[in-house]
Protein backbone atom coordinates (compact mmCIF):
# COMPACT_ATOMS: atom_id res chain seq x y z
CA UNK A 1 0.00 0.00 0.00
CA UNK A 2 1.25 3.27 -1.05
CA UNK A 3 3.07 5.50 2.31
CA UNK A 4 1.31 9.06 3.09
CA UNK A 5 4.07 11.19 4.11
CA UNK A 6 2.71 13.52 7.48
CA UNK A 7 2.35 17.09 6.60
CA UNK A 8 1.11 19.51 3.37
CA UNK A 9 3.35 19.94 0.68
CA UNK A 10 4.16 23.78 1.28
CA UNK A 11 5.37 26.98 -1.20
CA UNK A 12 7.29 29.86 0.12
CA UNK A 13 4.04 32.00 -0.60
CA UNK A 14 2.74 30.17 2.51
CA UNK A 15 5.41 31.89 4.61
CA UNK A 16 6.51 34.96 6.29
CA UNK A 17 9.39 36.04 8.28
CA UNK A 18 9.07 37.25 11.77
CA UNK A 19 11.28 40.53 12.35
CA UNK A 20 14.00 40.19 15.54
CA UNK A 21 15.92 42.33 17.33
CA UNK A 22 18.35 44.42 14.73
CA UNK A 23 21.18 44.85 16.55
CA UNK A 24 23.13 48.15 16.70
CA UNK A 25 26.02 46.13 14.68
CA UNK A 26 23.96 45.01 12.43
CA UNK A 27 22.66 46.83 9.19
CA UNK A 28 23.25 46.62 5.40
CA UNK A 29 26.33 47.36 5.25
CA UNK A 30 27.88 44.69 7.86
CA UNK A 31 25.93 42.05 5.74
CA UNK A 32 28.55 39.07 4.48
CA UNK A 33 26.62 37.19 2.07
CA UNK A 34 29.64 34.85 1.69
CA UNK A 35 28.05 31.19 1.56
CA UNK A 36 29.81 27.46 0.92
CA UNK A 37 29.71 26.46 -2.53
CA UNK A 38 30.73 22.48 -1.61
CA UNK A 39 31.36 19.83 0.70
CA UNK A 40 33.86 20.85 3.37
CA UNK A 41 34.44 19.76 6.80
CA UNK A 42 33.17 21.76 9.29
CA UNK A 43 36.82 22.29 10.61
CA UNK A 44 37.92 23.69 7.50
CA UNK A 45 36.67 26.65 5.00
CA UNK A 46 35.40 25.18 2.19
CA UNK A 47 37.16 24.94 -1.15
CA UNK A 48 34.71 27.24 -3.35
CA UNK A 49 32.97 29.84 -1.83
CA UNK A 50 30.41 31.87 -3.36
CA UNK A 51 30.23 35.92 -2.61
CA UNK A 52 26.45 35.89 -3.50
CA UNK A 53 24.30 32.88 -2.83
CA UNK A 54 23.06 32.78 -5.87
CA UNK A 55 23.80 30.46 -9.32
CA UNK A 56 22.32 30.55 -12.76
CA UNK A 57 20.42 27.38 -14.12
CA UNK A 58 21.49 24.71 -15.90
CA UNK A 59 19.47 25.79 -19.27
CA UNK A 60 20.21 27.05 -22.67
CA UNK A 61 17.88 29.52 -22.27
CA UNK A 62 19.95 30.74 -19.28
CA UNK A 63 23.24 30.30 -19.09
CA UNK A 64 25.61 31.60 -21.98
CA UNK A 65 29.23 32.53 -21.37
CA UNK A 66 28.34 35.91 -21.50
CA UNK A 67 25.96 35.51 -18.46
CA UNK A 68 28.41 33.60 -16.44
CA UNK A 69 31.10 36.40 -16.91
CA UNK A 70 28.41 38.78 -15.15
CA UNK A 71 27.20 36.54 -12.53
CA UNK A 72 30.98 35.47 -11.66
CA UNK A 73 31.97 39.64 -11.53
CA UNK A 74 28.90 39.75 -8.98
CA UNK A 75 29.93 37.35 -6.70
CA UNK A 76 27.92 34.27 -8.24
CA UNK A 77 28.11 31.04 -10.30
CA UNK A 78 27.00 29.98 -13.31
CA UNK A 79 26.48 26.33 -14.76
CA UNK A 80 26.52 26.37 -18.15
CA UNK A 81 24.66 23.97 -19.62
CA UNK A 82 25.67 20.27 -21.30
CA UNK A 83 22.28 19.74 -24.10
CA UNK A 84 24.82 20.34 -26.93
CA UNK A 85 28.37 18.99 -28.08
CA UNK A 86 30.96 18.47 -25.73
CA UNK A 87 33.12 20.84 -27.49
CA UNK A 88 30.54 23.41 -27.91
CA UNK A 89 30.40 23.69 -23.98
CA UNK A 90 34.05 23.17 -23.54
CA UNK A 91 34.16 26.30 -25.74
CA UNK A 92 32.00 28.09 -23.58
CA UNK A 93 33.74 27.12 -20.32
CA UNK A 94 36.57 28.51 -22.34
CA UNK A 95 35.48 31.94 -22.66
CA UNK A 96 34.50 32.43 -19.19
CA UNK A 97 37.94 31.33 -18.30
CA UNK A 98 39.69 33.38 -20.82
CA UNK A 99 37.53 36.50 -20.19
CA UNK A 100 39.30 39.96 -19.19
CA UNK A 101 37.79 41.16 -15.64
CA UNK A 102 36.85 43.85 -17.19
CA UNK A 103 36.50 44.68 -20.88
CA UNK A 104 34.69 47.64 -20.72
CA UNK A 105 37.46 49.36 -18.95
CA UNK A 106 40.35 50.70 -20.99
CA UNK A 107 42.46 50.98 -18.01
CA UNK A 108 44.87 48.08 -17.95
CA UNK A 109 44.27 45.41 -14.74
CA UNK A 110 47.02 46.36 -12.36
CA UNK A 111 46.17 43.05 -10.39
CA UNK A 112 44.74 39.80 -10.94
CA UNK A 113 43.78 39.41 -7.40
CA UNK A 114 40.37 41.22 -6.98
CA UNK A 115 42.16 44.45 -4.92
CA UNK A 116 44.31 47.41 -5.90
CA UNK A 117 43.30 47.54 -9.86
CA UNK A 118 40.63 49.20 -11.76
CA UNK A 119 38.61 45.68 -12.39
CA UNK A 120 39.43 45.06 -8.20
CA UNK A 121 37.74 47.98 -7.31
CA UNK A 122 34.55 48.09 -10.27
CA UNK A 123 33.75 44.23 -8.81
CA UNK A 124 34.97 44.07 -5.58
CA UNK A 125 32.57 40.43 -5.15
CA UNK A 126 34.16 38.94 -8.46
CA UNK A 127 34.75 35.19 -7.96
CA UNK A 128 37.93 33.93 -9.20
CA UNK A 129 39.89 30.99 -8.91
CA UNK A 130 43.69 31.20 -7.39
CA UNK A 131 44.83 32.16 -10.56
CA UNK A 132 42.31 35.01 -10.52
CA UNK A 133 40.38 34.04 -13.37
CA UNK A 134 36.19 33.97 -13.05
CA UNK A 135 35.05 30.84 -11.88
CA UNK A 136 32.50 29.07 -13.58
CA UNK A 137 30.33 25.74 -13.52
CA UNK A 138 29.08 23.45 -15.83
CA UNK A 139 26.23 20.82 -16.14
CA UNK A 140 26.94 16.85 -17.03
CA UNK A 141 24.08 14.34 -17.32
CA UNK A 142 24.47 10.69 -16.80
CA UNK A 143 25.19 9.21 -20.10
CA UNK A 144 28.35 10.73 -21.30
CA UNK A 145 30.30 11.86 -18.62
CA UNK A 146 33.22 9.27 -18.99
CA UNK A 147 33.62 11.60 -21.87
CA UNK A 148 32.09 14.93 -20.83
CA UNK A 149 34.28 15.56 -17.30
CA UNK A 150 37.54 15.21 -18.42
CA UNK A 151 37.12 17.36 -21.28
CA UNK A 152 35.41 20.19 -19.13
CA UNK A 153 38.26 19.81 -16.58
CA UNK A 154 41.14 20.57 -19.22
CA UNK A 155 38.99 23.55 -20.10
CA UNK A 156 39.16 24.90 -17.04
CA UNK A 157 35.42 24.25 -15.36
CA UNK A 158 35.71 25.23 -11.24
CA UNK A 159 32.62 22.69 -10.37
CA UNK A 160 30.23 20.10 -11.86
CA UNK A 161 26.89 19.12 -11.60
CA UNK A 162 25.19 16.32 -12.83
CA UNK A 163 21.66 17.79 -14.08
CA UNK A 164 18.52 15.83 -14.02
CA UNK A 165 15.11 16.35 -12.56
CA UNK A 166 15.49 13.31 -10.78
CA UNK A 167 18.88 12.82 -9.22
CA UNK A 168 16.90 9.95 -6.78
CA UNK A 169 18.96 7.02 -8.87
CA UNK A 170 21.44 4.25 -9.05
CA UNK A 171 23.11 6.25 -12.64
CA UNK A 172 23.43 9.41 -10.76
CA UNK A 173 25.19 7.60 -7.96
CA UNK A 174 27.09 5.40 -10.58
CA UNK A 175 28.07 8.91 -12.37
CA UNK A 176 29.29 10.35 -8.83
CA UNK A 177 31.46 7.58 -7.62
CA UNK A 178 33.25 7.23 -11.23
CA UNK A 179 33.93 11.27 -11.31
CA UNK A 180 35.21 10.69 -8.04
CA UNK A 181 37.46 7.74 -7.98
CA UNK A 182 38.86 9.20 -11.46
CA UNK A 183 39.03 13.04 -10.53
CA UNK A 184 38.31 13.49 -6.96
CA UNK A 185 39.81 17.26 -7.30
CA UNK A 186 36.85 18.71 -8.98
CA UNK A 187 33.82 19.25 -6.89
CA UNK A 188 30.87 17.73 -8.36
CA UNK A 189 27.05 18.65 -7.08
CA UNK A 190 23.97 15.88 -7.21
CA UNK A 191 20.04 16.63 -7.47
CA UNK A 192 17.49 17.01 -7.63
CA UNK A 193 15.44 15.74 -4.70
CA UNK A 194 12.48 16.72 -2.78
CA UNK A 195 13.15 14.66 0.60
CA UNK A 196 15.77 13.63 3.04
CA UNK A 197 16.30 10.18 2.06
CA UNK A 198 17.49 11.32 -1.39
CA UNK A 199 19.36 13.78 0.26
CA UNK A 200 21.61 11.11 1.88
CA UNK A 201 21.42 8.68 -0.97
CA UNK A 202 23.79 11.39 -3.00
CA UNK A 203 25.84 12.44 0.23
CA UNK A 204 26.76 8.77 0.73
CA UNK A 205 27.59 8.39 -2.73
CA UNK A 206 29.94 11.67 -2.46
CA UNK A 207 27.63 14.47 -3.95
CA UNK A 208 29.71 17.71 -2.79
CA UNK A 209 26.32 19.62 -3.15
CA UNK A 210 22.64 18.53 -3.90
CA UNK A 211 20.01 20.56 -5.89
CA UNK A 212 16.45 20.27 -4.22
CA UNK A 213 13.32 21.04 -5.89
CA UNK A 214 11.24 18.99 -8.59
CA UNK A 215 8.69 20.19 -10.45
CA UNK A 216 8.53 23.90 -9.30
CA UNK A 217 10.24 25.89 -12.09
CA UNK A 218 8.32 28.66 -13.46
CA UNK A 219 8.96 26.57 -16.94
CA UNK A 220 8.47 22.97 -15.69
CA UNK A 221 4.86 21.04 -16.15
CA UNK A 222 6.50 17.79 -14.81
CA UNK A 223 3.94 17.85 -11.62
CA UNK A 224 0.97 18.13 -14.33
CA UNK A 225 2.30 15.72 -16.51
CA UNK A 226 3.79 13.21 -14.29
CA UNK A 227 2.20 13.83 -10.96
CA UNK A 228 5.75 13.91 -8.80
CA UNK A 229 7.63 16.54 -6.80
CA UNK A 230 6.95 18.65 -4.01
CA UNK A 231 6.12 21.75 -2.28
CA UNK A 232 9.64 24.13 -2.82
CA UNK A 233 9.39 24.93 0.85
CA UNK A 234 8.65 21.93 2.19
CA UNK A 235 11.64 20.18 0.28
CA UNK A 236 13.93 22.28 1.25
CA UNK A 237 12.79 22.16 5.07
CA UNK A 238 12.66 18.62 4.84
CA UNK A 239 16.73 18.66 2.83
CA UNK A 240 17.92 21.00 4.95
CA UNK A 241 16.65 18.89 8.39
CA UNK A 242 18.45 15.98 6.40
CA UNK A 243 21.86 18.01 5.67
CA UNK A 244 22.38 18.83 9.36
CA UNK A 245 22.43 15.12 10.66
CA UNK A 246 24.46 14.47 8.09
CA UNK A 247 27.05 16.91 9.51
CA UNK A 248 26.69 15.51 12.88
CA UNK A 249 27.22 12.21 11.83
CA UNK A 250 29.74 12.82 9.91
CA UNK A 251 31.68 16.02 10.37
CA UNK A 252 31.12 16.79 6.71
CA UNK A 253 28.87 19.79 5.51
CA UNK A 254 27.26 19.36 2.30
CA UNK A 255 26.06 22.38 0.99
CA UNK A 256 22.01 22.45 -0.26
CA UNK A 257 20.72 24.42 -3.41
CA UNK A 258 17.40 25.41 -3.78
CA UNK A 259 16.34 25.30 -7.16
CA UNK A 260 12.60 26.28 -8.43
CA UNK A 261 9.60 27.97 -6.84
CA UNK A 262 11.45 31.70 -7.00
CA UNK A 263 8.75 34.37 -8.23
CA UNK A 264 9.23 37.06 -6.21
CA UNK A 265 12.62 38.29 -4.28
CA UNK A 266 11.42 37.56 -1.33
CA UNK A 267 11.46 34.04 -1.72
CA UNK A 268 15.17 34.08 -2.18
CA UNK A 269 15.30 34.99 1.67
CA UNK A 270 12.85 32.61 2.67
CA UNK A 271 15.04 29.69 0.97
CA UNK A 272 17.87 30.95 2.55
CA UNK A 273 16.42 31.13 6.08
CA UNK A 274 14.78 27.42 5.59
CA UNK A 275 17.74 26.34 5.85
CA UNK A 276 19.49 26.40 1.88
CA UNK A 277 23.07 27.02 1.48
CA UNK A 278 22.48 29.46 -1.80
CA UNK A 279 20.06 29.03 -5.25
CA UNK A 280 19.56 28.51 -8.29
CA UNK A 281 17.48 30.42 -10.95
CA UNK A 282 16.22 30.14 -13.71
CA UNK A 283 13.49 32.67 -15.04
CA UNK A 284 14.97 35.19 -12.55
CA UNK A 285 18.60 35.29 -15.43
CA UNK A 286 16.97 34.68 -18.61
CA UNK A 287 15.00 38.52 -18.24
CA UNK A 288 18.48 39.96 -18.15
CA UNK A 289 20.28 40.97 -21.60
CA UNK A 290 23.42 38.43 -21.11
CA UNK A 291 20.79 35.25 -21.25
CA UNK A 292 20.18 33.67 -24.43
CA UNK A 293 16.99 33.79 -25.40
CA UNK A 294 15.56 37.29 -28.08
CA UNK A 295 14.79 40.37 -27.09
CA UNK A 296 11.53 40.93 -28.52
CA UNK A 297 8.87 43.87 -28.37
CA UNK A 298 4.69 43.92 -27.52
CA UNK A 299 2.51 46.54 -26.62
CA UNK A 300 2.90 46.14 -22.91
CA UNK A 301 6.66 46.36 -23.27
CA UNK A 302 10.02 44.36 -24.22
CA UNK A 303 10.21 40.36 -23.25
CA UNK A 304 12.94 37.65 -23.53
CA UNK A 305 12.35 34.62 -24.99
CA UNK A 306 12.43 31.61 -22.36
CA UNK A 307 11.96 27.95 -22.10
CA UNK A 308 12.56 24.96 -20.10
CA UNK A 309 14.97 21.81 -20.60
CA UNK A 310 12.46 19.70 -20.87
CA UNK A 311 10.09 21.38 -24.05
CA UNK A 312 10.11 20.64 -27.52
CA UNK A 313 12.53 23.77 -28.06
CA UNK A 314 15.27 21.99 -26.07
CA UNK A 315 14.54 18.41 -25.89
CA UNK A 316 16.93 17.63 -23.43
CA UNK A 317 16.09 13.77 -23.64
CA UNK A 318 19.46 13.34 -21.02
CA UNK A 319 17.91 15.34 -17.87
CA UNK A 320 14.26 13.69 -18.12
CA UNK A 321 13.78 9.76 -17.42
CA UNK A 322 11.11 8.86 -20.33
CA UNK A 323 13.24 5.89 -21.90
CA UNK A 324 15.27 5.69 -24.87
CA UNK A 325 16.97 8.92 -26.95
CA UNK A 326 14.13 11.88 -27.07
CA UNK A 327 11.50 12.99 -25.25
CA UNK A 328 8.26 11.01 -25.34
CA UNK A 329 6.69 14.32 -23.98
CA UNK A 330 7.13 17.68 -23.14
CA UNK A 331 8.11 18.21 -19.07
CA UNK A 332 8.91 22.16 -19.85
CA UNK A 333 7.34 24.86 -21.88
CA UNK A 334 8.54 27.56 -24.33
CA UNK A 335 7.59 31.23 -23.40
CA UNK A 336 8.65 34.66 -22.51
CA UNK A 337 9.91 36.54 -19.54
CA UNK A 338 9.71 40.45 -18.58
CA UNK A 339 12.76 41.93 -19.97
CA UNK A 340 14.86 43.03 -17.09
CA UNK A 341 17.86 44.70 -18.90
CA UNK A 342 21.36 44.33 -17.03
CA UNK A 343 22.27 41.45 -14.79
CA UNK A 344 24.42 43.67 -12.25
CA UNK A 345 22.11 45.72 -11.93
CA UNK A 346 19.36 43.79 -10.97
CA UNK A 347 21.13 41.68 -9.00
CA UNK A 348 22.24 44.42 -7.03
CA UNK A 349 18.56 45.54 -6.44
CA UNK A 350 17.74 41.56 -5.53
CA UNK A 351 20.71 41.32 -2.92
CA UNK A 352 19.89 44.70 -1.64
CA UNK A 353 16.90 43.44 -0.53
CA UNK A 354 18.12 40.34 0.90
CA UNK A 355 20.24 42.00 3.06
CA UNK A 356 17.58 44.39 4.04
CA UNK A 357 15.84 41.33 4.97
CA UNK A 358 18.34 39.62 7.19
CA UNK A 359 19.07 43.20 8.93
CA UNK A 360 15.24 42.80 10.07
CA UNK A 361 15.70 39.41 11.22
CA UNK A 362 18.82 40.29 13.23
CA UNK A 363 21.62 38.75 11.39
CA UNK A 364 24.51 40.04 9.93
CA UNK A 365 25.45 36.11 7.93
CA UNK A 366 23.40 33.70 5.88
CA UNK A 367 24.42 31.10 9.10
CA UNK A 368 23.43 33.20 11.58
CA UNK A 369 20.15 34.07 9.35
CA UNK A 370 19.45 30.15 9.32
CA UNK A 371 20.20 29.49 12.64
CA UNK A 372 17.65 32.45 14.06
CA UNK A 373 14.90 33.01 11.19
CA UNK A 374 11.47 32.76 12.82
CA UNK A 375 8.92 32.06 10.45
CA UNK A 376 5.14 31.66 10.25
CA UNK A 377 2.46 30.37 8.11
CA UNK A 378 -0.13 32.75 6.76
CA UNK A 379 -3.90 32.59 5.70
CA UNK A 380 -5.24 33.29 1.95
CA UNK A 381 -6.55 36.65 3.92
CA UNK A 382 -3.32 37.40 5.40
CA UNK A 383 -1.54 37.38 2.22
CA UNK A 384 -3.93 39.30 0.51
CA UNK A 385 -3.44 41.92 3.50
CA UNK A 386 0.51 42.17 2.65
CA UNK A 387 -0.23 43.84 -0.83
CA UNK A 388 -1.38 46.92 -1.83
CA UNK A 389 -4.95 47.79 -1.87
CA UNK A 390 -4.57 51.07 -3.87
CA UNK A 391 -4.14 51.40 -8.14
CA UNK A 392 -0.79 50.86 -9.17
CA UNK A 393 0.64 52.91 -11.94
CA UNK A 394 3.15 50.09 -13.11
CA UNK A 395 2.19 47.31 -11.55
CA UNK A 396 4.20 45.12 -9.26
CA UNK A 397 7.57 43.47 -10.19
CA UNK A 398 8.00 39.72 -9.75
CA UNK A 399 11.48 37.70 -10.52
Amino acid sequence: MAQLIAGVSRTFDEFLLLPNLTRSDCSPATVDLRTPLVRHTTAEAPPIELHSPVTSAVMQAVSTPGLAIALARNGGLSFLHHNQPIADQVSAVRQVKAAETDTDDPAPTTRRDGTGGPDGERFPQRLVDVDGRLRVGAGINTHDYRERVPALLQAGADVLCLDSSDGYSDWQAEALTWVKKNYPEIPTGGGNVVDAEAFSFLAEAGADFVKVGVGGGSICITRDQKGIGRGQASAVWDVAAARDAFRERTGAHVPICSDGGLVHDHHLALALAMGADFVMMGRYFARFDQAAGAKLATHEGFVKEYWGEGSNRARNWQRYGQGGRELVFEEGVDGFVPYAGDLAEGLALTLAKLRSTMVSCGSTTLAEFRSNARLTLVSERSFQEGHATVPLREGTAAL
